[in-house]
C-alpha cells in the first residue's frame, strides 16, 4: 500500500510538472470541467449532486471514463482506510522479545508514513469526489465506502494531530518498545575512536578467543539497522540538529569500517571455518557498513557548504566492495555455517533451554519448551516467544528475561541454518541505490577517476543484483521498471569499466609501438654514421647537438622511486583488471552478465581500428605505411594484448583470430575497409599505375620494383614497398586469404587488359589471319604488318608487370608459409602438384595459374562461338609475336645486366606471354605447346631487323633478341632446342656479349 500511495503521489507530481496533455486525464485539465472539479473539492465530502445539476452537468459525458480511470486510485484509498494498528497487549521489549517488538514498531512506522503520504496527495479529494459522483450517476447511489473514506480524508488534513489522538491506546506499548532501545541505540552511535579502542569486529585482536563463538545478550539487536531504529524513535529535532555535527563522525566511521571489513574479509577468506563462531561479527559488520553508506547516500544531495568533504567520499567503493566480499563468503561457505549451527543447536542451546525449562516453566509452557528442545526449529521458537509475550500467558517473558534472551539467541542460530539469504538481505541490502541513480552514477565515476579505487569498481555492477529485493509481490507493476533500471545500470557500469581498461591498454600499446619503432633498421643509419665518423675522427653535425638516445635507455633507472608513464599505465590497468576479473559472471533480473566479455568485445573493436589506423593510409596523398613497419607495430600491439592474460582470464587468442581473420577480407564485420583492401588498392592504384606510367621498373635481379629517375620525383620509394622483405611482411599481415584477394584483384586488372587485347585482335582479324599463314614469307609479312592499326605490346607489358608483382607476392607467401607451417609444407608440396588451387594458396608456383584461368574464363561471350574464341586467342599470340621487332627502336628497350631486365619493363613480356597462353589454351582446351611453337615461328620476324640498316629502328636489336631467350627460360612448355630451330643460338650469344660489353663501357 505504501508503494501504491507513493506512486499516486508521484503521478500527481508528474501531472503537475509536465505540460503534456496526454499524461493527465482529460477531465482534470479540461477548462470546461474545471469549475465542476473545483465545486466537488470545495464541497467535499458532502457533495449534493441532485441539487447542483448545473455545476456538475458537464461531468455527465465523462462518467464512464472517470469510473474506469480512477477506480484503481479510489480503491487504494479504501485499502488505506481499512489499514489500522491495534494494540495486542504484548510485552514489547527488543532485548527479550526482539521479533515481536521489531514487527510492531515497523508496523507503526509504516502506518505513520502511509498517512503522512496520503495527506500530501493534492488531488485526493478530486479523485475520490469525482469517482463517487460518477458512481452515483451510474448506479443511482454513492459507493458504500465513500462516507467513511471522505471522513478519513477530512480527519487527516492534519495527520500529526490525528495520529497523536489515534495512538493514545498504544502509549504504553510504544513507550516500552522504545525504552528497550536505550541500551542498544547509544551503543550503535559510538564514535570511530571508541570502536577502534574497543577493537570492534576484529578477529585477531584476541587470538586465544578466536574460536570462541561470538555471544551477546541482545544478539538480534547487534545487527539491527541504525536507520531502522531512528525511524522508530522519530526524534525530529534531534535528527535535524545532529546532521550538522555528524558529517565528520560518519566520515571517521567509514574510514574505520573500511579497514575493519578488509581485515575481516581477509581472515575469513583464509580461514572460512571462522564463519561459524564469528557469524555475528559478519552480520554486524555488514549492518554497520550499510548504515554508513545509506547515510552518505541520503545526504549526497544535501551537502553542507562548510563541510563538503564530509559528504563526499571517494573511497566509498572500497567499503561497498568489502561488503560484497563478505556476502560472497557467506554464500560460498553457507554449508559450513549451517553444519556448525546445527551442532550448536543440538549440543549447547538445547541443553541450556532444557535447564531453563525445568527451572522456570509451568506445566503448559513446559510442554512447549520440551518440544523446542526436541526440534529446535526456527518457526516454533518464534511462536513460543510470541506466546509468552501475551499479557494473559501464565509464563510472562518480562518476568523471565534470561529465558527471553536465550530464545532470541536460539532464533539467531536457527536463522544461520535456515535463513542465510534472508539475513544477508536484512543486514546488507543496498537496493536503495535504485532510487538514487544520479548519486549512484556519480560515485561510480569518482571510483574510476581515482586509480587506487578502480580495483573496487566491480561493486557497482554487483549492487545492481540487489535491486530486485526491493520489489514486493503485492506490487508487481514496479517489477519491470526496477528490473529494467538494474539491467541498464549494470550494462552501463560494465561497459564503462571495459572502455576504461581498453583506453589504458591502447595507451600502453602506443608506448610499446613507439619503443618498437626505435628498433627499426631505418633508425640505425645515424648511429652507424656516428660510429664510422668517430673511428675516422671526423667531426660531423653541429656543435652542441644532443646525442641521440639508444633504444633501451628507458629501462635504465638510477632510482627505484622513478616512475615512468608506462609504469603508471600498467599499475592502473592491473587495478582495473582485478575488478573485471573479480567475478566470472553475475545474474541481474534473470540476465547473466560476464564482465570479461565486455572487455573482450571492446578489445576486438579497438584492435581492429588500431590495425587499420596504423596503416596511416592517406587517400588524398596516397601515402601508406610500409608493411614491415606495420607488422612491427602489430606485433608490439599483440605482445601487449597477450600480457593482458596475466591480469584477466580472457582468451586473447580468440581476439586475435576474430580481428586478424577479418583483416584478411575485403571488409570487416562492420562493413569498414581492412588492411587487405587498403594495401590492395594502394599497390594497384599507386605503385603499379606508376609502373605503367614509366616512373618505376621491375628489377628481376633485385626482385623489387625500383624508382626511375624522372622529372617529377615520386612521393614514395617503390623498393621500400616491394622488395622481398616487404612482400613477406605483407604476406604475414594479409595471410593466405588476403593474398588471395590481392591476386584476384590483380587478375581482374589482367582480365580487363586481355579483353581490350581481344578487341584489338577482332579489329585486325583479317590481317592477322593472313599473317598466320605467311611466316615463311618475310616480305609479305612486312607488308601485312604495316596494315596493323594498334600496338598490343604496351598492354601485354602491363600484364607482365602485374604478373611479376604477383610472382613476388606468391614467393613471399611461400616463404612465410614454410616458416610458420614448416610441418605442413612437405605435405602441401606433394598434394599441391595435383591441386592447382591449393598450391596457389600456399604460394607454390604452377605451370598454369588457376587464378588467371578463373579470371579469363569469366570473359566468355555468349555471342561468340567457342571456335571463334579459340581463333582469337591464337591470333592474339601471333599479334604479340609479330609486334616484337618494334621494340628495338625504343630508347628504353636497352637490356641492363645489372638489373637483368629492361628499364621499360619489356622483360615482363616473357611472363605475360607464357601465362596468358597457358591460361587461354587451358580454357579453350587447346595445345599449349603447339601454340607457343607457333608463337616462336611468328617471332622469327626478329631476324629481319638484323638486316636493317637504319640505326634508329635497330638501336636496341640485341636487347630485344634476349626476349626470346627469356620467354623460353620462363616457359615450362618450350625448350632451347625448339628455339634453336627458329632462331639461331649464335645470335643470342652475340646479343648477350654485345649488351654486357655496352654495359661495361657505359659504366666506365
Amino acid at each position: 500500500m505504501l508503494t501504491r500511495i507513493y506512486n499516486i503521489k508521484k503521478q500527481g507530481q508528474v501531472w503537475k510538472a509536465c505540460g503534456d496533455p496526454k499524461a493527465k486525464p482529460s477531465y482534470l485539465i479540461d477548462r470546461n470541467l474545471e469549475s465542476a472539479v473545483k465545486f466537488i473539492v470545495r464541497k467535499f465530502p458532502a457533495v449534493e449532486t441532485r441539487n447542483n445539476n448545473q455545476q456538475l452537468a458537464q461531468l455527465q459525458k465523462e462518467k464512464s471514463e472517470i469510473l474506469k480511470n480512477l477506480a484503481l486510485y479510489y480503491f487504494t484509498f479504501v485499502d488505506v482506510m481499512e489499514f489500522k494498528v491495534r494494540d495486542g497487549g504484548c510485552d514489547n521489549n527488543s532485548t527479550v522479545n526482539f521479533d515481536l517488538t521489531k514487527n510492531y514498531l515497523d508496523l507503526v512506522v509504516t502506518y505513520t508514513t502511509l498517512m503522512m503520504l496520503l495527506s500530501r496527495i493534492e488531488e485526493r479529494k478530486a479523485i475520490i469526489g469525482l469517482y463517487n459522483y460518477a458512481h452515483e450517476m451510474t448506479h443511482g447511489a454513492s459507493d458504500r465506502e465513500y462516507p467513511r473514506l471522505g471522513q478519513m480524508i477530512v480527519d487527516y488534513e492534519n495527520p500529526l494531530k490525528k495520529m497523536m489522538e489515534e495512538f493514545v491506546p498504544h502509549g504504553k506499548s510504544l513507550s516500552d518498545a522504545l525504552v528497550s532501545l536505550q541500551m542498544v541505540y547509544p551503543r550503535r552511535n559510538l564514535s570511530a575512536d571508541q570502536w577502534r579502542n574497543a577493537q570492534l569486529l576484529s578477529l585477531i585482536s584476541a587470538p586465544s578467543t578466536m574460536l570462541n563463538p561470538a555471544q551477546s545478550d541482545t544478539m538480534p539487536c547487534e545487527y539491527l539497522s541504525l536507520d531502522t531504529m531512528e525511524k522508530w524513535i522519530v526524534c525530529k529535532s534531534y535528527c535535524i540538529s545532529s546532521v550538522l555535527c555528524r558529517g565528520s563522525m560518519h566520515r571517521e566511521r567509514r574510514k574505520f569500517l573500511r579497514s575493519a571489513l578488509k581485515e575481516l574479509a581477509t581472515v575469513l577468506a583464509d580461514q572460512p571455518g571462522l564463519l561459524g563462531p564469528k557469524a555475528l561479527f559478519v552480520f554486524m559488520a555488514l549492518s554497520f557498513a550499510r548504515d554508513e553508506i545509506i547515510w552518505l547516500l541520503r545526504h549526497a544531495d544535501n551537502i553542507q557548504k562548510k563541510s563538503t568533504d564530509d559528504f563526499i567520499d571517494k573511497h566509498i567503493a572500497e567499503l561497498i566492495f568489502y561488503m560484497e566480499e563478505l556476502r560472497a563468503h557467506v554464500r560460498k561457505y553457507g554449508p559450513v555455517m549451517q553444519r556448525y549451527y546445527v551442532q550448536y543447536l543440538s549440543g549447547f542451546d538445547a541443553v541450556v533451554l532444557n535447564e531453563l525449562n525445568l527451572s522456570v516453566c509451568p506445566e503448559d509452557e513446559s510442554i512447549i519448551m520440551s518440544s523446542f528442545v526436541n526440534t529446535m526449529t526456527s518457526l516454533r521458537v518464534k511462536q513460543g516467544t510470541a506466546y509468552t509475550s501475551v499479557s494473559k500467558a501464565s509464563l510472562g517473558i518480562s518476568d523471565h528475561r534470561e529465558l527471553g534472551k536465550m530464545m532470541n539467541t536460539i532464533i539467531f542460530h536457527t536463522k544461520m541454518v535456515d535463513s542465510l539469504v534472508e539475513m544477508l538481505v536484512e543486514t546488507s541490502d543496498l537496493s536503495i541505490f535504485c532510487f538514487y541513480s544520479r548519486a549512484f552514477e556519480k560515485m561510480f565515476q569518482q571510483c574510476l577517476e581515482l586509480p587506487s579505487q578502480s580495483r573496487y569498481s566491480i561493486c557497482f555492477p554487483l549492487l545492481c543484483t540487489h535491486f530486485m529485493s526491493c520489489t514486493h509481490e503485492l506490487c508487481p507493476e514496479e517489477r519491470h521498471h526496477i528490473g529494467d533500471r538494474s539491467l541498464s545500470l549494470c550494462n552501463m557500469f560494465l561497459d564503462e569499466m571495459a572502455k576504461q581498461a581498453r583506453n589504458l591498454i591502447t595507451d600502453i600499446c602506443t608506448e610499446q609501438c613507439t619503443l618498437s619503432d626505435q628498433l627499426l633498421p631505418k633508425h640505425c643509419a645515424k648511429t652507424i654514421s656516428q660510429a664510422v665518423n668517430k673511428k675516422s675522427k671526423k667531426q660531423t653535425g653541429k656543435k652542441g647537438e644532443p646525442e641521440r638516445e639508444k633504444p633501451g635507455v628507458e629501462s635504465m633507472r638510477k632510482n627505484r622511486l622513478l616512475v615512468t608513464n608506462l609504469d603508471k599505465l600498467h599499475t592502473a590497468l592491473s587495478e582495473l583488471c582485478f575488478s573485471i576479473n573479480y567475478v566470472p559472471n553475475m545474474v541481474v533480473w534473470e540476465h547473466t552478465f560476464t564482465p570479461r566479455e565486455y572487455l573482450t568485445s571492446h578489445l576486438e573493436i579497438r584492435f581492429t581500428k588500431s590495425i587499420v589506423g596504423m596503416t596511416m593510409y592517406n587517400q588524398a596523398t596516397q601515402e601508406i605505411a610500409k608493411p614491415s613497419e606495420l607488422l612491427t607495430s602489430v606485433r608490439a600491439y599483440m605482445t601487449v594484448l597477450q600480457s593482458i592474460e596475466n591480469y584477466v582470464q580472457i582468451d586473447i587468442t580468440r581476439v586475435f583470430n576474430n580481428v586478424l581473420l577479418q583483416q584478411t577480407q575485403h571488409l570487416d564485420s562492420h562493413g569498414e575497409p581492412t588492411i587487405t583492401s587498403l594495401y590492395t588498392n594502394w599497390y594497384l592504384e599507386t605503385l603499379l599505375r606508376q609502373v605503367s606510367n614509366g616512373h618505376i621498373a621491375y628489377f628481376p635481379a633485385m626482385k623489387a620494383f625500383v624508382n626511375l629517375p624522372t622529372e617529377n620525383e615520386l612521393t614514395f620509394n617503390a623498393e621500400e614497398y616491394s622488395d622481398i622483405s616487404e612482400m613477406r611482411s605483407l604476406s604475414e599481415l594479409l595471410g593466405p586469404y588476403g593474398m588471395k584477394f590481392l591476386s584476384e584483384s590483380l587478375m581482374w586488372h589482367i582480365s580487363s587488359q586481355v579483353a581490350e587485347l581481344k578487341k584489338l585482335v577482332v579489329e585486325n582479324v583479317e590481317v592477322l589471319t593472313q599473317m598466320r599463314t605467311s611466316f615463311d614469307k618475310p616480305d609479305h609479312m612486312a607488308a601485312l604488318f604495316k596494315r596493323l592499326t594498334c600496338d598490343v605490346l604496351k598492354r601485354m607489358t602491363i600484364i607482365g608487370v602485374i604478373l611479376s608483382f604477383r610472382s613476388l607476392a606468391q614467393e613471399a607467401l611461400r616463404d612465410v608459409s614454410e616458416k610458420t607451417h614448416a610441418f605442413l609444407s612437405p605435405f602441401v608440396s606433394q598434394v599441391a602438384m595435383n591441386v592447382y588451387e591449393l598450391s596457389s594458396a600456399a604460394g607454390l608456383p604452377c605451370e598454369i595459374d588457376p587464378a588467371l584461368v578463373v579470371a579469363l574464363s569469366s570473359q566468355k561471350s555468349e555471342n561468340i562461338s567457342p571456335e571463334e574464341e579459340y581463333k582469337i586467342a591464337c591470333l592474339l599470340m601471333v599479334f604479340v609475336a609479330v609486334s616484337l621487332p618494334t621494340l628495338a627502336s625504343n630508347v628504353m628497350s636497352q637490356y641492363s645486366p645489372a638489373i637483368e631486365g629492361h628499364c621499360n619493363n619489356i622483360h615482363c613480356l616473357a611472363k605475360a606471354i607464357n601465362q596468358i597462353a597457358a591460361a587461354l589454351f587451358t580454357i579453350h582446351k587447346g595445345s599449349i605447346e603447339d601454340r607457343l611453337k607457333e608463337f616462336l615461328l611468328a617471332s622469327s620476324s626478329l631476324l629481319k631487323i638484323g638486316q636493317e640498316t637504319d640505326k634508329t629502328t635497330t638501336r636496341n636489336r640485341e636487347s630485344v633478341y634476349l626476349l626470346l631467350d627469356m620467354i623460353v627460360q620462363e616457359s615450362p612448355f618450350l625448350t632451347m632446342d625448339l628455339l634453336e630451330s627458329c632462331f639461331p643460338y649464335v645470335l643470342l650469344r652475340n646479343a648477350y656479349h654485345a649488351v654486357y660489353k655496352q654495359s661495361v663501357s657505359a659504366s666506365a
